[in-house]
């Protein structure tokens, strides 16, 4: 279709046909380059023939666009743009899946960080280091050591 009307004669048929503002949309043309045109915008769908007439495929672009299935984000990438959180969920379980994906890719089992390397690790994934940190242990998904200065992932 978009090759269709990459074609400046086409597109300027298929504009006639639009605008209805000729009775031969195909004025201009010679016969050779009609037939083109028309086999171009026919091929693409974007025209047709009715009782001996050229008319519009008015239903091309609708059917097109049900076709083209679009991509929607599923599950906890709805909440992530490049990794980083844009919104927590308002769902408790959704939250709870967001911030345990947060705690696994920040933190190994068994591994031991010092606040400021949590913090920076944190801060690939937003820009308010506190509050994740405190979400992610609100939640038990990470603990903080008696001391307050180091996290883990629970044991």
């Amino acid at each position: 279709m978009v090759a269709a009307l990459a074609n400046d004669d086409a597109r300027r048929v298929f504009a006639r046909l639009v605008l209805e503002v000729d009775d031969d949309p195909f004025v201009g043309l010679s016969p050779s380059r009609r037939s083109h045109v028309r086999s171009q915008l026919e091929n693409a769908g974007l025209i047709r023939e009715f009782d001996g007439e050229v008319v519009l495929a008015a239903d091309v672009f609708a059917e097109t666009l049900r076709r083209v299935a679009v991509s929607r984000p599923t599950g906890i990438q709805r909440f992530l743009r490049d990794e980083r959180i844009v919104q927590y969920p308002a769902r408790p379980a959704e939250r709870l899946e967001l911030l345990g994906w947060v705690a696994r890719t920040v933190l190994r089992p068994g591994e031991v960080v010092a606040e400021t390397d949590m913090n920076d690790r944190l801060s690939a994934h937003t820009d308010d280091v506190a509050a994740l940190r405190r979400y992610l242990v609100d939640a038990g998904l990470v603990e903080r050591t008696p001391t307050g200065s180091e996290y883990a992932l629970p044991a």
